[in-house]
């Protein structure tokens, strides 16, 4: 992998050999986007009128917050206190621009993360509170964190998901713990995250981009199954649109050293914001690295001329030694060099990936000069 175009020619190879992007639904995983029949999700966060009263305006809103779906629980705010011991610092586990997440344990000993919404005005919150949770109930699917609840008062707005001991991948690879993470596992997420935002962007019934996509937010269950958290900052995209207009946001949100060039240049917001951010995050799980160092500099500064001489050897994790598949290896490094190429137009779209993840034991080349079968050619200025 000298250089850009051997990547992508290998790739697409990869892919064609797969049937083409015609048939992906023969080759990538395929979900229910669509709730059994009587479920009473709503299909977005209702919008709030400036000229009602406060107080009825926000009542009335989170009343219908908690109609989203039965099965939710309603959690008092003591609840909650008494599940994380008062929000207390040790059991803090991730944090945000707009929120920090807490472990805490419910009454019948289930264990939970618990997003506690900090920043902003009430207005501002409650507008982000039910535009999540309205985002969350079109949601079903195993590599997204399952919804227990929320609990919200006048002043203080929580979210909560279920949590497994391991907690989140960024805890655990960067933790004392990481020699946990063996190679298999370490796949198994790669493919698991990729299922996840396939789901999102390609396969639930109104298309969603995160935002957010950060090995932090990624959860892990008993069975070190990935589950996509956090969608504070997610946004609906509309059909056959790579990116909602630049307008529509007015300052820099998401975390740094997973942007994508093309936000922090433009404010381009799609889908492969995305699919940059996992490209990141299969960095950090190939390299045990994070994605920013302690001296705040990217992975992609040191990683980049290894990728582009295809240095497997130097970009592995030194904690997995050579106990890794190396097939798997390859195409999981192939993939993330794809992924984070500087133009969104080279990278691949999440269906795509999988097939590159999942890889073919030949790969054919295409002749020099062709173009990936990806290239996305629709409009991005």
């Amino acid at each position: 992998m000298p250089n850009s175009s051997q990547r992508y020619h290998r790739g697409s190879s990869l892919w064609n050999n797969k049937n083409g992007p015609s048939n992906i639904s023969q080759n990538a995983p395929m979900f229910n986007a669509r709730h059994e029949k009587g479920d009473t999700s709503v299909r977005g966060a209702p919008k709030i009128s400036r000229s009602e009263n406060k107080s009825n305006r926000e009542n009335r809103e989170l009343l219908n917050t908690y109609n989203l779906k039965s099965s939710f629980v309603h959690f008092s705010i003591s609840d909650l206190k008494l599940a994380t011991n008062d929000f207390a610092n040790g059991n803090l586990i991730g944090r945000g621009g707009f929120s920090e997440v807490y472990k805490g344990r419910l009454g019948d000993g289930q264990l939970v993360a618990v997003k506690k919404l900090m920043k902003g005005e009430v207005d501002e919150r409650t507008s982000n509170f039910l535009s999540e949770l309205g985002i969350i109930a079109h949601i079903d699917h195993p590599n997204i964190a399952k919804l227990i609840g929320c609990g919200a008062d006048e002043e203080e707005m929580h979210i909560v998901f279920q949590l497994s001991a391991l907690g989140s991948l960024g805890s655990l690879l960067h933790g004392p713990n990481k020699n946990e993470l063996n190679w298999t596992k370490r796949y198994r997420i790669a493919m698991g995250i990729a299922n996840g935002l396939y789901y999102l962007h390609e396969q639930c019934q109104r298309r969603i981009i995160h935002r957010d996509i950060k090995s932090d937010n990624i959860l892990l269950t008993e069975n070190f199954e990935p589950q996509i958290c956090d969608f504070g900052i997610a946004r609906w995209l509309p059909e056959q649109c790579p990116y909602l207009s630049p307008c529509n946001m007015s300052k820099l949100e998401g975390t740094c050293g997973y942007f994508a060039p093309e936000y922090l240049t433009h404010g381009k917001v799609g889908e492969k914001n995305d699919v940059y951010s996992y490209g990141i995050v299969l960095l950090e799980i190939i390299t045990g690295r994070r994605a920013l160092d302690h001296l705040q500099q990217s992975i992609m500064l040191w990683a980049k001329p290894l990728l582009d001489t295809n240095n497997i050897k130097n970009l592995v994790d030194p904690s997995l030694g050579d106990d890794y598949d190396r097939k798997e290896m390859d195409r999981v490094v192939l993939t993330a060099s794809l992924c984070v190429e500087q133009s969104p137009l080279l990278r691949p779209r999440m269906s795509q990936v999988i097939v590159l993840l999942k890889g073919d034991d030949v790969v054919m080349e295409l002749p020099e000069g062709s173009p990936p079968l990806w290239y996305d050619q629709r409009t991005y200025s």
